[in-house]
């Protein structure tokens, strides 16, 4: 059975820094066999802002009926859920932190309902990526982020140990990262890494 890799290219600029490091990673991850991969921009992906009403907390699903409806499934099969953004005013960009907010019915389903999000045979087999690109050089400018990405994965059964970053900085102008001295290199050796992890985990336990 191939590993699924979700990924999600979260920047309204297509092509640019952070999905060029998405790129990377990916190509990385898929020249091992058995691995399946979906990249989603999320500026096609139809995915509108959390409305707020908890109505999910009742419903198990989202009233907004949009791009999340098909997503949502495929979070919880993935076996590998990837997150890429630019840095704006210190923070995800918008379209990434829509993502993020309309996980909030994954947290209702965990705290409110007591639900599970995956199987039990699953917990603790999947990993989440986190990679990231700024225009400053400040070594700061990702820790607005971070809290934010721990919580899309920590409610979707990811813990913190199992989450992986590449971040960025001082990459600004479009094409920039093509010219940082280590950020490919460090790409596709995340990606390799990663595949590498998820093949063992996935095959403890299964009869010998």
């Amino acid at each position: 059975m191939p590993i699924k890799v979700l990924a999600f290219a979260g920047s309204p600029r297509r092509f640019g820094n952070s999905e060029t490091l998405l790129d990377w990673t990916l190509a990385s991850m898929a020249e091992e066999p058995d691995v399946s991969i979906e990249k989603v921009p999320l500026t096609e992906a139809n995915i509108n802002p959390c409305q707020g009403c908890n109505a999910c907390e009742k419903l198990n699903k989202c009233i907004q009926n949009d791009g999340m409806d098909t997503y949502h499934d495929k979070i919880v099969e993935a076996d590998c859920i990837v997150l890429s953004s630019p840095i704006y005013c210190m923070g995800l960009c918008s379209q990434v932190k829509a993502l993020v907010d309309r996980a909030q019915v994954f947290r209702s389903r965990k705290y409110v309902l007591k639900l599970p999000i995956v199987p039990p045979e699953r917990k603790g087999k999947r990993l989440g990526v986190f990679l990231a690109t700024a225009g400053q050089n400040w070594p700061h400018v990702f820790d607005a982020a971070v809290p934010s990405v721990k919580c899309f994965y920590h409610v979707i059964d990811i813990n913190d140990a199992d989450i992986r970053y590449l971040m960025v900085n001082g990459v600004d102008e479009m094409g920039a990262i093509e010219h940082h001295p280590t950020a490919r290199d460090d790409a596709k050796k995340l990606g390799k890494s990663v595949i590498a992890e998820l093949k063992k985990r996935l095959a403890e336990g299964k009869p010998a």
